[in-house]
């Protein structure tokens, strides 16, 4: 029994006197696989987006449309200051769209507020917004974690 102990301590890497060796470890795996990673992980560092959540308000098309569409953002910035408008053009039509919410529920507690006063709004799925306050991102709390 006494045999079987030492030699499991000798191949844990175990030294009398408290030394421990160093041991080496080598990874075998595709090429491809590990430039695929390497192609993720720049692309990440570029693209510093997350996805969202987006209420579109209107979807315009005509020939005034671009002016209705800039109007009605200069409208949501006055009626909801703080709340981000943008205008895109997605041919034929100019949409509006509002807000960078991080959650459905968020967007659903905003769309519930403005209803009323743009009827036929949609909350937009994954919607990756452009501009990110990364400083908000960060949690106030243990608890917000």
């Amino acid at each position: 029994m006494l045999c079987l102990v030492g030699s499991v301590c000798m191949a844990q890497g175990y030294r009398p006197g408290g030394n421990r060796s160093r041991g080496h470890v080598q990874i075998v795996g595709d090429v491809a696989v590990s430039q695929l990673v390497q192609r993720h992980i720049e692309l990440n560092e570029r693209v510093r987006t997350i996805p969202g959540y987006r209420i579109q308000v209107a979807s315009l098309s005509g020939t005034s449309s671009k002016n209705r569409a800039f109007d009605m953002k200069e409208r949501i910035h006055t009626n909801y200051p703080g709340v981000e408008a943008y205008v895109v053009f997605d041919e034929p039509n100019f949409k509006v769209k509002v807000g960078d919410f991080r959650t459905r529920l968020e967007a659903y507690v905003f769309l519930q507020h403005i209803r009323g006063e743009f009827p036929g709004t949609i909350i937009r799925d994954n919607i990756y917004p452009t501009q990110i306050n990364w400083d908000e991102m960060v949690p106030e709390s243990e608890d917000d974690i």
